[in-house]
């Protein structure tokens, strides 16, 4: 499992980029990925297109990243996701916090 975070040039959006599993030992590497002190970003992408697999704790995540971006302000959208993952979220209703693309 591997996770990555690009600023883009102007600073304001923030991409995620998710490969392999994304359960909770993903926890720490997720969290330090958008928590970086060098942007203050508006929007947050994830990039979920090389996620393989996602448990319930990546739900709880999301909640927090949720909460850091602004809570109801929050600009996420989860892209590329496959159908098992599109599946998960649709199910925990995510659709509604998200923008799942």
């Amino acid at each position: 499992m591997t996770i990555t975070s690009q600023p883009s040039a102007d600073g304001r959006e923030l991409t995620i980029v998710i490969n392999g599993r994304f359960d909770f030992n993903a926890h720490q590497a997720f969290r330090e990925a958008y928590l970086r002190s060098d942007v203050q970003p508006q929007r947050y992408v994830l990039d979920l297109q090389g996620a393989n697999y996602l448990d319930s704790s990546v739900l709880g995540m999301l909640l927090l990243l949720r909460d850091h971006a602004g809570c109801d302000e929050a600009d996420i959208r989860l892209l590329n996701c496959n159908p098992d993952v599109r599946r998960i979220l649709q199910v925990s209703n995510f659709e509604k916090l998200f923008v799942i693309a």
